[in-house]
């Protein structure tokens, strides 16, 4: 191979498409959506709280009282429903979800959490997910469709009732939707961390390559 084919092969691979602006319009809408959710949530929990003598800051929580929080908190919830729905429609019927987050191995899974905890873990190709990566990302997404159901159920435990029974119950489905709010809340703590540890994948997400 010829230095200029090879440095056009290069230039190529640099400039390849990492993320197609499907996948970045739909990742934005849902954090920004997921962000609101969880704002309006706290304010939410503080009029009800499940746990004694815990409550969320007035200072971090949107809504400014529980009529308002509740509003904020179904307008995002449409549109994380709406754009979820289109985001694993899409990422099912291309083929992206079975390219990207599987097969996933416990040794491998095992292999990069040695990794990072050594700092030894590789970032320099951003197109394919690592072990940890395909886990988390498979595990927020269904912890997005437990806590919609979840909610649904709060929402509405009498039109829902099958779905309320489902989760053991009014009481218990608070429970369940606190939880997996509390684990969205902690992929995003890791999420935005690693970002800015690694700025060029924050970057791929706005520009695509």
């Amino acid at each position: 191979m010829s230095v200029q084919a090879a440095a056009g092969r290069r230039a190529g691979a640099k400039s390849a498409i990492i993320h197609p602006l499907w996948v970045r319009i739909t990742h934005w809408i849902n954090a920004v959506a997921i962000i609101i959710m969880i704002l309006s949530g706290w304010r939410i929990y503080n009029a009800s709280p499940l746990f004694e003598d815990f409550d969320f800051p007035n200072e971090i929580t949107l809504g400014g009282w529980l009529a308002g929080a509740l509003m904020w908190h179904f307008a995002a919830m449409w549109v994380l429903v709406i754009n979820g729905i289109v985001y694993v429609t899409l990422g099912l019927i291309g083929g992206r979800f079975r390219r990207k987050l599987l097969p996933i191995r416990p040794a491998d899974v095992l292999a990069e959490v040695k990794a990072a905890l050594t700092f030894k873990l590789a970032h320099e190709d951003l197109s394919v997910y690592n072990a940890v990566q395909k886990l988390l990302y498979l595990g927020v997404i269904l912890c997005g469709v437990v806590v919609v159901l979840s909610g649904l159920a709060i929402w509405k435990p009498v039109q829902l009732q099958e779905l309320t029974f489902l989760f053991g119950g009014y009481d218990i489905a608070r429970y369940v939707h606190f939880f997996a709010m509390a684990a969205i809340v902690g992929f995003l703590l890791v999420h935005v961390v690693l970002a800015l540890l690694v700025p060029k994948s924050l970057r791929a997400m706005i520009a695509g390559k």
